[in-house]
């Protein structure tokens, strides 16, 4: 599939490169965390929250709001879903990564969405980028079978276990969105083929797109 950089003019309706905070202590220290087979996702990790640019990003890019710096991690070139917050992403990457980004302005009254409006960016090792709220994306992927590392900035709380009771899919289908809602500030839209839990609401329509092709 087509790859552009974040650096085209096309992903400045998904985001933002951060150029206004030295990110290099967290670059290096995120090549220190695991690489799994597999894809792992931690959303806080203390030897990330330790570091001094834990302060930078909460003052300067989330305007002093508490956040959270963990990573995702591992092996994948799937689209497999969509997940959208409330709140910005930042996605910082200690190697090549590739973004698959959709809108949220594009997802369909009965949350449905089709893949062939996904767009796919390289996020070079090194460079940070801001993912508003206004988009969707998922797990970052890597290209020709070599892994990711990238930390993933969000608003303290995120993606932890819900506490309360909220509206389910039902025969497949969702009658709100609060039935999309899978963990604190976590909606998500599932594809058929990805292999996600149970009760999750498989609403991308069409290809499970693969960087590699």
């Amino acid at each position: 599939m087509k790859i552009l950089s974040v650096n085209d003019p096309a992903f400045r309706k998904y985001g933002r490169v951060i150029t206004n905070v030295d990110l290099s202590d967290l670059v290096e220290t995120l090549k220190s965390t695991p690489l799994p087979e597999g894809v792992e996702y931690q959303p806080a990790v203390a030897e990330l929250e330790a570091l001094p640019v834990m302060a930078q990003l909460s003052k300067v890019c989330y305007g002093e709001m508490p956040i959270q710096i963990g990573y995702c991690n591992g092996h994948n070139s799937k689209l497999n879903a969509l997940e959208y917050h409330r709140d910005s992403e930042l996605n910082i990457a200690a190697t090549d990564a590739v973004l698959l980004l959709g809108l949220l302005a594009d997802v369909e009254e009965d949350f449905t969405y089709d893949t062939s409006k996904v767009e796919a960016f390289l996020l070079p090792a090194g460079c940070g980028v801001e993912i508003f709220a206004t988009s969707m994306h998922y797990a970052p992927c890597a290209l020709d079978g070599k892994g990711f590392q990238v930390a993933i900035v969000l608003p303290k709380g995120t993606n932890y276990d819900l506490q309360g009771a909220h509206a389910k899919v039902t025969d497949g289908k969702a009658d709100s969105e609060d039935a999309l809602l899978t963990a604190v500030n976590k909606w998500l839209i599932g594809h058929p083929e990805g292999g996600l839990d149970e009760g999750a609401f498989l609403g991308l329509k069409g290809k499970n797109l693969d960087v590699n092709e």
